[in-house]
């Protein structure tokens, strides 16, 4: 096992796979030459050369549609889009084509595409490049959405990513590319849809992915001093979603928290906890509970920020009251 960085985890996928497969390329801002902003995309350019890292114009409606183009006819590109906030310009290519063309076509057609972007709040970005969109896609037949926690996740999600006949909406959070963890030295792959139970516990089952993930098993280790053993489930991936493991966990508790940075109004987690109440209301001991960011746009000032987003102590708050 070797320790990584969550952005190196991801530059090795992308090694790994442009390696493997030569039909795999790379194109966006800023990401030949200089590696990219997150330096995600770091000496591609150099193995590669510039016809398999593309540098694109500012123009995020055009070279996303080169990227669904070039899916089309049979090559696998990741398409970078520097913030979450940016793909507010490129939804027509997204979700009115590369999310339908394959059920339009009647299944003549495939768009292998992964598109990566980052969001999240954090660095005092403001509200329009702090924002958290993943439900936008979640709520699109056709797409499937991916959101690691760690450097392990990242690393075999990306690559399963890749290798996907569908377009893949692959969201990283600004916070987390300089976190670190083990990843192994061989190669291996993370299949998409499957969530993965970070911590056991017994007695609540708190739902999350992304960067909460580390701030809920944070609140879980504090909560075990109590005597509290709340077992943290990692999504990983929104869609598809892995509603066997969320049942199953629900089961065994009986009660369940969800926690994202996301707005609350109309997040992921609503979702969710209709789902719970749906298909697991006889195995509940109570409500759920949603822990979520403010409905509010993300200001510059760090403190206001901080408390725009769920805290490990809001978190800790939250799993005493459903018990």
């Amino acid at each position: 096992m070797a320790e990584l960085k969550y952005r190196e985890a991801l530059n090795r996928a992308l090694f790994e796979e442009m390696r493997r497969d030569p039909l795999v390329f790379v194109m966006g801002e800023g990401i030949a030459e200089r590696g990219g902003s997150y330096k995600v995309t770091e000496g591609l350019l150099k193995e590669f050369g510039p016809n398999r890292v593309i540098d694109t114009p500012i123009a995020e409606a055009s070279f996303t549609g080169a990227g669904v183009g070039a899916a089309l006819i049979g090559t696998r590109p990741v398409v970078e889009i520097l913030f979450v906030d940016f793909t507010t310009l490129i939804l027509d290519q997204i979700i009115n084509q590369a999310a339908k063309y394959e059920f339009m076509s009647g299944g003549q057609g495939k768009v292998p595409m992964v598109l990566r972007t980052q969001g999240g709040a954090g660095n005092g970005l403001a509200g329009q490049h702090s924002q958290s969109l993943e439900a936008l896609f979640y709520h699109i037949p056709g797409l499937k959405v991916v959101m690691p926690s760690t450097p392990y996740d990242a690393l075999g999600l990306l690559k399963a990513a890749i290798r996907d006949d569908h377009p893949v909406i692959f969201i990283e959070h600004k916070l987390l590319y300089m976190t670190k963890g083990e990843v192994p030295a061989e190669e291996y792959v993370v299949s998409l849809g499957q969530a993965d139970i970070k911590k056991p516990g017994e007695d609540v089952t708190v739902i999350t992915y992304s960067y909460m993930t580390l701030k809920c098993l944070e609140a879980a280790h504090a909560l075990e001093k109590e005597g509290i053993r709340a077992e943290v489930v990692d999504l990983r991936t929104l869609s598809p979603l892995d509603k066997k493991t969320l049942l199953e966990s629900v089961s065994k508790t009986g009660r369940a928290v969800i926690v994202h940075e996301a707005c609350k109004r109309g997040g992921v987690g609503a979702d969710i906890a209709a789902m719970l109440m749906e298909e697991a209301y006889d195995e509940l001991d109570g409500p759920v509970l949603r822990i979520c960011g403010k409905n509010t746009t993300i200001p510059y000032n760090l403190e206001l920020e901080k408390a725009c987003v769920p805290s490990v102590a809001e978190i800790i708050a939250g799993v005493r009251t459903v018990l």
